[in-house]
């Protein structure tokens, strides 16, 4: 059954999906990022990347913030939409502290076989509701 994007379902959902499919989660493995995605339908939502998944909370020592929409946020894990996450960051939407390198070195490097995370997204996108 479908949730809700960032709903503590959907986040539950996601680690699955990734299990099932060989632990090639969403973001690389190495990365440790914070995130605050505004404006959503819970409210503010507070997360990090850490193991190559989204866990709800922040966590302490992470090199790099990123603080960005809903919508965007949306368009970016759920749609694949890269070009729009570069046109939001561009235009001052995505907000970022701290090392930037960190968030530089993710792009593309979340599952390097195309086919594999082509799946994870669809996967993914099946068990997201709005």
């Amino acid at each position: 059954m479908p949730n809700p994007f960032l709903s503590d379902a959907w986040l539950e959902d996601v680690k699955r999906i990734a299990e099932e499919s060989g632990g090639g989660g969403m973001m690389p493995p190495t990365a440790e990022i914070n995130m605050v995605v505004t404006g959503g339908p819970e409210g503010d939502k507070e997360l990090h990347v850490a193991g190559g998944q989204f866990n709800t909370g922040l966590l302490e020592g992470a090199p790099t913030k990123l603080t960005l929409p809903y919508d965007v946020a949306k368009d970016m894990f759920i749609n694949g939409n890269q070009q729009a996450a570069m046109q939001a960051f561009m235009s001052g939407k995505i907000k970022v502290e701290g090392d930037m390198t960190k968030l530089m070195a993710m792009q593309g490097a979340a599952n390097p076989d195309p086919a594999a995370a082509e799946a994870l997204q669809k996967k993914i996108l099946e068990v997201t509701s709005d």
